[in-house]
């Protein structure tokens, strides 16, 4: 089974602020959840940050690992 997650992402003080914004069941569905937040105070200063991405349910999306990055000063 799949599902359509939305994120959010924009530019903020030299970094990416990314919100994950919803989980739909359909592409339709959350394309129609945009159209209605991009009207709303924020996203519709950012309209072109809107994502939308297909999951399968039930499997892994990030096997790899990971490392963190010291941050800079």
């Amino acid at each position: 089974m799949d599902v359509f997650v939305m994120l959010h992402a924009h530019e903020v003080d030299d970094s990416e602020e990314v919100k994950m914004v919803g989980v739909y069941s359909t592409e339709d569905a959350a394309k129609s959840a945009i159209e209605r937040l991009r009207r709303q105070p924020g996203f519709c200063d950012t309209t072109d940050g809107f994502h939308v991405d297909r999951y399968c349910l039930d499997e892994d999306h990030w096997a790899e690992g990971f490392v963190s990055l010291p941050r800079e000063t």
